[in-house]
Parts: structure tokens; C-alpha cells; sequence
């Protein structure tokens, strides 16, 4: 039972939207809760720059998807290198971001 290119683009694609989703959640609410007191940042700085950080990443992604789809749909198919930045992407999506 192995997954086609097509099944593995999806899910990306639904991985990076749940994971967007999460962390604009998460990015609301600690802007809401340092908006309380502007000396909060020392304290939520890094991170707030880390889901920053998530959400340039996941953007990342999903220009690559977008290439990689754009690339199909010009050829017959993914050149080894497509296949292999995908494979790259999908094995960094890993179970440590679902």
C-alpha cells in the first residue's frame, strides 16, 4: 500500500495548514496577553519569534509544494531531483508535527 505523489502532496498540504492554523492560535494569543503590558516581552519574546519562525517555514513549504506541482503538471512526471526534495520535505514533516 504505498502512497502516490499526489497522496504525499495532500497531506503536506493538510500538515502545513494544521500546523499554520495551531501556531496563528498561538501567536494571537500571546500578542493578546504581552498587549497587556508591554514589559511581557522579555518574557515571550523567543518565542513569539519562533512561531514566526513556523509560519516562514511553513511557507517555505508550501512554495516548494506549488513548484513541485507546477513541474508536474509542465512534464510527464517529477525529475529524480523533485522527487527527492520532495521525499526530503515529507521526511521533515515527520511525527514530531502531527
Amino acid at each position: 500500500m504505498s502512497k502516490t505523489v499526489d497522496q504525499y502532496i495532500q497531506e503536506t498540504v493538510n500538515n502545513i495548514r494544521k500546523d499554520r492554523e495551531v501556531t496563528q492560535e498561538l501567536l494571537d494569543d500571546a500578542m493578546k496577553w504581552l498587549s497587556k503590558d508591554e514589559s511581557r516581552h522579555r518574557e515571550v519574546g523567543m518565542v513569539l519569534s519562533k512561531y514566526v519562525e513556523t509560519l516562514q517555514r511553513s511557507n517555505e513549504q508550501l512554495v516548494k509544494v506549488v513548484t513541485l506541482m507546477s513541474k508536474e503538471s509542465k512534464s510527464k512526471g517529477l525529475s529524480e531531483e523533485d522527487k527527492n526534495d520532495l521525499l526530503d520535505m515529507i521526511s521533515k514533516e515527520g511525527p514530531e508535527d502531527e
